[in-house]
Parts: structure tokens; sequence; C-alpha cells
């Protein structure tokens, strides 16, 4: 391992608020040289539609807490879309995340019984096809950065990954990433009136220079217009029950090497005690369960931005119906696309590397088909 991502990652600009993700000049080009590790899940909206959401989403998280943990480093430039993920790293980390990757890609196959397809693609590839790759840092909390992503390159490696190309095969059976850190304990989030909607818009042909202010509109019609505002996350954080829903699955992900029984039988103690803890906001020693509960808030991607919005927003019928007029009247006027999922509740997928760190992160999808429907439809 070497610290080229991290030190690269750690030079980016930071835009103070989210509306920094529609300002081309915080964006940096990625080394020439870097890579793009993508993956996503073969048949994601028939597993959804089978019930397999909070599978689906794992799968998609994986990724990104094997990178971390086998880089040992969470500067690491990464987006998650739902049933998949794109990271960027330097060429002297290329083993490491391949065989992250391979054995990512094997524990969905074992354990979750997915195929998750994965690729690693050079950014010169891209570039060469006339696309780019330039990102940018966006503060979610004091603790943490998310990354935001223009140029059609990331678009670009799923497209070519999709087609076969740069694959990374899966490790053989039984090999298995370091997945510390990945959970689901919480249920889901369903709002007091109203829907859940996950969305996505790009540029039309005939946007323009008009795509920010387009995307400026849409988070006012969601309630994004201000900072920390919008989120279907409680402020004071998500609730759960014991016990998670996602307990067999996080006993999967961090076994290691031991008996999936034990690790079951240990979960089933640890996330009582944790249950009890957060439930009645108890502190014990450095971990105080509001603060992180406020931080679990804090810390959720439920906007994002690869070469468009993706906001996976909660609204009642009147601000729904608005929301279709607008987006429609720019399709029509071929301003932009857009893709839509409406759906009754939403799900998180985290990883929390410590829970007396506020470094913890908090993957928020639709539970009804999320990002990965919303992008079909926008093909439709």
């Amino acid at each position: 391992m070497t610290p080229d991502t991290a030190i690269f990652t750690r030079s980016l600009p930071v835009g103070g608020e989210f509306r920094a993700v529609l300002d081309g000049d915080l964006y940096r080009p990625a080394p020439d040289d870097w890579l793009i590790a993508v993956s996503d899940v073969v048949g994601s909206r028939k597993a959804i539609a089978a019930g397999r959401y909070k599978a689906v989403n794992m799968a998609g998280v994986a990724l990104i807490s094997a990178l971390m943990n086998a880089l040992e480093t969470q500067q690491l430039p990464y987006i998650f879309g739902g049933d998949g993920a794109a990271i960027i790293c330097s060429p002297a980390d290329r083993d490491v995340v391949a065989d992250a990757m391979a054995r990512t890609a094997a524990w969905v196959r074992d354990d979750l019984g997915l195929e998750l397809r994965a690729a690693l693609v050079p950014v010169s590839v891209v570039r060469a096809e006339g696309y780019d790759v330039q990102v940018q840092a966006t503060r979610v909390s004091e603790a943490v950065n998310n990354y935001a992503f223009r140029g059609g390159g990331l678009s670009r490696a799923e497209a070519l990954m999709k087609k076969g190309e740069y694959a990374v095969a899966p490790a053989p059976p039984g090999s298995r990433p370091d997945l510390t850190g990945l959970s689901c304990r919480w249920s889901p989030i369903k709002p007091d009136d109203g829907k859940i909607v996950s969305i996505i818009i790009e540029p039309g042909e005939a946007a323009g220079d008009s795509f920010p202010a387009m995307a400026e509109t849409l988070l006012n019609l969601v309630g994004m217009q201000m900072a920390g505002g919008g989120s279907p996350v409680p402020k004071q954080g998500p609730s759960g029950r014991w016990p998670p829903e996602g307990l067999e699955m996080e006993a999967r992900a961090t076994r290691g090497e031991g008996s999936l029984a034990l690790r079951r039988i240990a979960l089933y103690v640890w996330t009582l005690f944790a249950w009890i803890i957060l439930t009645f906001g108890l502190n014990v020693g450095s971990f105080n369960a509001r603060h992180y509960r406020e931080f679990t808030s804090l810390n959720t991607d439920y906007r994002k931005f690869q070469d468009g919005l993706r906001v996976t927003a909660s609204l009642g019928e009147t601000e729904l119906a608005r929301l279709n007029e607008f987006l429609e009247g720019e399709r029509v006027a071929k301003r932009l696309r857009y893709g839509l999922c409406v759906q009754d509740s939403a799900i998180l997928t985290c990883y929390v590397p410590s829970a007396t760190s506020d470094s913890h992160f908090h993957f928020l999808d639709g539970a009804g088909g999320g990002y990965a429907q919303a992008a079909e439809n926008m093909k439709s």
C-alpha cells in the first residue's frame, strides 16, 4: 500500500455547501495514469423486486468498505450508486485494489447469492474516448466528505464494464475481503406523510449553460435549498429495532474466518446492547448515543453528483406533483433527462470503522428500486 491515493484525495478542493458541486472551477482532473474501480449487481432490479433490496445495497457498499479497509484509509474518492459503486485510485494501489475487488465479488456471490460485476478501467482509456474524470470533495459534516464527479468518465467506465472489458474476476470460493464496519442495523425510513423519491437528472441535448440553474430549481423543489435541508433522515437520527433486519448479512460480512453461527450469537448480544444504548440515549464511556445518532443523519449521502444530480428526498403529494411538472417541462424542452422512482421507504447501509469516531459513513437509497430503478426509468 502507498499513500498516493490519500495524498491526492486530501489535496482536493472542498466545497463548503452542496451547491459547490455545480461549480466547475472546484473540480480537479484525476491523474491520467489512475484507475477507475467500478462495480454493479447484475440483475439488481429483479433482486429488489423480490424483496432483496438490503442485499443489493450491501453489495454496493461492500466495495467501498473493502477498499477503505484494504488501503487503510478513508481518503478515497468514491460514489455509491445503489446497486454498485465507483472509486478512483492511484496505479501504485492497483494490486491491493484488484485483490479487494475480486474478494468482494466472491463474498457477494458466496454469502449474498448475487453476482457483483467489477472492472478496473484506466482513466487514460476513457479520456482517449473523449470523456474525462474530474472530482471535488463535498463537505457532508465536520468529519466526512463525499465526492462529486463530472466529465462522463465514470459512466463510460461502467459501460465498458458491462461490455466485459477490464473485468476483475471473482476470487475463488471462500475468499473474503475485510468488511469490518459494514452493517445495516437501522430500520427503513418511512415519511410521516408522503413518499421517498429517488431522483436522477442529467443535462439534455439542449441544456447549454442552463443545467446549474435547473439543478438549483430542483434542490429548491425538494427542500434542499439550505445546508442540511431536505434529508429524509430525521435530524435526531434514524430509529432501529431489535433484532435488526440486516443482522444475518452483517454476520456474513464480519465473521472473517470464524464460525458464522458464533458470529450470529455474538451479534445478537451486541446489537441488543447497542439498541438499548441508542434507544434510551445512554452514554457509555466516550460513546454519546445522542451525538452518534445526530452524526448518522449528518453523514448520510442523500444528495450526490455524478454528471448530474442524484437525490433521495421525502416529498408530499403536492411537492411531488410540482416536481413532476418541472421535470417533464424541461424534458420536453430537451434541457434535461430525468428518472424517478417513488417508494414508501428508504434504507441505510452503513460503514462504521469506529463507533467512537464521528467519521462513520451512511449510504441512503430507496427501498423500492431507488437509484437503480430511477436510472432505468431515465433510459426509457
